[in-house]
């Protein structure tokens, strides 16, 4: 099982190198960046991680290769640092890195803590579009 998961994560590592002219692509939190893809009513993805999390380190090439898809091209992605930015993570009520929380709009459509599955982290993703 740890040799298929490492394949797995390895392929996901290799699809997930960015792309020329790939549209999703994550940015440091912004509140009038955030507030105006809200507005918009883009699908939108903040992501809360830490440098030295092992989950967020796994999830990060699973988004990338999720955002690269063109079905995902409209996805506004967020990050916010869980040591470096305590007032936003207490804003977006996160208890611990490897928070996801997606958005349709200005709607909390869904949310995930700790999860490494790409299967479950493209349907929280899918519940935006």
């Amino acid at each position: 099982m740890t040799t298929r998961r490492a394949l797995i994560l390895a392929a996901l590592l290799v699809a997930g190198l960015p792309r020329a002219g790939s549209a999703a692509e994550a940015k440091p939190y912004d509140g009038p960046a955030f507030e105006a893809a809200q507005g918009e009513g883009r699908p939108i993805l903040v992501q809360i991680s830490a440098p030295w999390c092992p989950i967020c380190r796994t999830q990060k090439p699973i988004l990338a290769s999720l955002a690269a898809e063109p079905r995902f091209k409209d996805l506004a992605i967020f990050t916010i640092d869980f040591d470096g930015q305590r007032d936003l993570v207490r804003r977006f009520g996160a208890q611990m890195q490897s928070t996801l929380i997606v958005y349709k709009g200005r709607t909390e459509v869904g949310r995930s803590v700790g999860e490494t599955q790409p299967e479950w982290i493209e349907q929280l993703l899918e519940k935006a579009l």
